[in-house]
């Protein structure tokens, strides 16, 4: 089953956009939204990387705000309690990018 399904994925990647939305309708706008698998996939990559970079900002930012060192109670002192206040604050700020990046 699962290798039906992931032969049946990959073949509609695989289908021109011609076909699928018919050769007499017009053709999307240019813009942000790929034209092909290979800038789809390049912008996935870019996205990727701007949202991880822009996380790390976000969390040494925060460290930064706050009094202490986040990062050295973590790995120095093992506490849980700053390891779940650093992965909210990972999070709350990911969830933002998602947010920025979706539109």
């Amino acid at each position: 089953m699962k290798k039906y399904l992931l032969g049946s994925m990959a073949a509609a990647a695989l289908v021109p956009p011609t076909l699928v939305r018919g050769a007499d309708a017009p053709a999307a706008a240019a813009g942000w939204h790929a034209q092909s698998l290979i800038q789809a996939v390049g912008y996935m990559v870019l996205f990727a990387a701007v949202g991880i970079v822009v996380a790390i900002v976000g969390y040494k930012l925060f460290d930064k705000c706050t009094p202490g060192d986040l990062h050295r109670e973590i790995i120095e002192h093992r506490n849980v309690a700053a390891a779940i206040v650093a992965a909210s604050v990972i999070l709350g700020v990911s969830l933002i990018i998602a947010a920025s990046i979706l539109g």
